[in-house]
């Protein structure tokens, strides 16, 4: 048997950094937003039978005029969407006039104007649903296990699993903030949904090694040790939650790697927060159990 649990403290000075270092990532250059949260145009274009240009050739066709924040995402087998911060009718006649030069019967299919204002309704929206799904785990987790009150409430592992919760979001926000620094990636819409799976996997294998706990908990001698019984959970779950992790990493690896510039990002931002969920299943969230319980002992 393994004894993960005996050597938490290394895990939390790896936890500690990473953790340190995102937030003085996000704090010096915080992220670089796309048309989601700043406004701006989405122009979706329809092309001829045999016409449609690559999205790096209409990409690069366009970099003469430009534009700022710009994003090109095919769309059925003959449309494009093209998605960049400006609100200038005369801009979007060139950026009109730029394609046509692919295909002179390219048609616009639809130009829609992304407001400040919307922008904001859409930051607050996506900041407001990741506030709800914290609080909705928390308070699941408390419940789920509310007959669970030996050697520590069953509070506690709400809190401690929305510790770890926490642990994984900001290092996947915190590396993002380094991408747009340094090689100008932007984050939109599809970043909060990417944080909000990272929510839910993380949980599901946080819980995984929380139920074991429990159950182990029941069956266990009043006298045996808790980190013990920490322990013997995490190593009769880890091959698990490692096989579940490992398989969904290979896929997400391959929508990074193949996937298209459309859900690069994306698949990208699950990867870190499945990477780093997996990791605070084991090391974080548990550990925090245990040292929960001797901060109690101490202090009765």
């Amino acid at each position: 048997m393994w004894s993960l649990i005996q050597k938490r403290k290394y895990a939390y000075w790896v936890s500690g950094l990473l953790t340190v270092l995102s937030i003085v990532a996000i704090s010096v250059w915080g992220l670089r937003l796309g048309i989601d949260f700043k406004g701006g145009t989405l122009m979706e274009v329809q092309f001829s039978d045999g016409k449609v240009p690559q999205a790096q050739d209409a990409q690069a066709s366009l970099e003469a005029l430009e534009l700022r924040s710009l994003s090109i995402q095919p769309t059925g087998e003959k449309g494009m969407i093209i998605r960049y911060l400006a609100s200038d009718e005369a801009l979007n006649e060139k950026v009109l006039a730029e394609l046509q030069k692919f295909d002179d019967k390219t048609e616009l299919v639809r130009v829609d104007f992304i407001g400040a204002s919307v922008s904001n309704q859409i930051r607050q929206d996506a900041i407001n649903a990741l506030i709800t799904a914290i609080i909705g785990i928390a308070l699941y987790i408390a419940w789920a296990f509310r007959k669970v009150s030996r050697p520590v409430s069953s509070w506690y592992y709400g809190i401690m699993a929305n510790v770890a919760l926490f642990h994984d979001l900001i290092i996947t926000v915190g590396i993002f903030s380094v991408l747009g620094h340094f090689f100008g990636v932007e984050v939109g819409a599809p970043f909060i949904a990417a944080l909000l799976t990272i929510l839910g996997f993380s949980v599901h294998d946080t819980i995984v090694v929380y139920d074991r706990v429990r159950e182990n908990l029941t069956r266990s001698r009043a006298k045996e040790n808790f980190e013990d019984v920490v322990n013997r959970s995490l190593n009769e779950t880890i091959a698990r939650s490692f096989n579940t992790s490992f398989t969904v990493i290979v896929v997400l690896l391959a929508i990074a790697v193949y996937g298209g510039e459309s859900i690069r990002y994306f698949a990208l931002a699950l990867l870190i927060g499945v990477a780093a969920g997996t990791y605070s299943s084991i090391y974080v969230a548990s550990a925090l159990l245990v040292t929960g319980y001797e901060w109690k002992q101490k202090i009765n």
